[in-house]
């Protein structure tokens, strides 16, 4: 898949830095697709044994930083594998170099690259490609949302027992009561279906397209949301944070189900 073809026609301040992105997340699309449903997959666990790491994580995190480098030395970064470098500068690319991790290392096809440019700590820039898919998502802040070229936005369902809803499980809900177990509980009886897709990255791309009605998720790090969030943000979606002590704990929804959504996930917090 060459994705030239579905990069947007954006601003001229834009324009390399979105050629940029897209070129990042092809290279590291072709190399998780070298990777995947191979039986020789390198993987191994880190946190605890549901937060797992591949060699295809590693390389296309390789490549990506690689190319940050060599393109944009003056650039911060902040990467799930390596971390920080030089975060401070006033530009920072966020990356998570395969979002979905658990579902590549187990064959399943939702996995993702996801890539934000920040500036100021704002993200100003975002691309999210699920090379299996054949799904390219990136915005521009101020110039709208895309999936494959085409202008994408939210939806627009009002009735919240016929919304189609996506969330996810921290790592940590094993050691931690605030685990999401009872919004889930309680979203069940108010909507038309529960999605659980092991990315947040397409989650919240999803949620930007209009395919879910909302989205939300708990402690997740920044590398999982920043290029996912200005997607949603941009294609119309409300996005909030609904805990101050859980990292980035996120809500995204369309206009008409947000107060509903926020209401049932917040009940008995505020």
């Amino acid at each position: 898949m060459d994705l030239t073809e579905y990069i947007p026609t954006v601003g001229s301040e834009w324009k390399g830095l979105l050629d940029a992105a897209f070129t990042m997340a092809q290279g590291a699309g072709e190399i998780q697709m070298r990777y995947f449903r191979s039986r020789n997959l390198q993987q191994s666990t880190k946190l605890n044994d549901s937060d797992v790491v591949t060699i295809a994580d590693k390389e296309s995190e390789a490549f990506i930083l690689g190319y940050i480098r060599s393109h944009f030395p003056q650039h911060g970064i902040i990467s799930e594998e390596s971390g920080c470098d030089h975060d401070d500068r006033e530009w920072r690319w966020v990356i998570d170099p395969l979002d979905g991790t658990t579902n590549f290392a187990s064959g399943l096809p939702a996995f993702c690259v996801s890539i934000a440019l920040e500036r100021n700590r704002e993200a100003v820039l975002g691309v999210v490609y699920a090379p299996y898919l054949g799904e390219c998502f990136c915005a521009v802040r101020g110039e709208g949302a895309w999936l494959n070229g085409a202008p994408i936005h939210c939806s627009g369902k009002a009735e919240i027992s016929k919304a189609v809803v996506a969330t996810g499980m921290p790592y940590d809900r094993n050691d931690n009561p605030d685990n999401n177990l009872a919004e889930i509980c309680r979203m069940a009886l108010c909507v038309r279906g529960i999605r659980r897709m092991g990315s947040a990255a397409i989650d919240l791309c999803y949620t930007a397209a209009g395919f879910f009605d909302a989205y939300w998720e708990l402690n997740l790090n920044r590398w999982d949301v920043a290029a996912g969030q200005l997607i949603a943000e941009e294609a119309g979606a409300v996005v909030e944070s609904i805990r101050r002590n859980r990292n980035h704990s996120v809500l995204a929804s369309n206009p008409l189900l947000h107060s509903a959504i926020r209401k049932i996930l917040l009940q008995g917090l505020e």
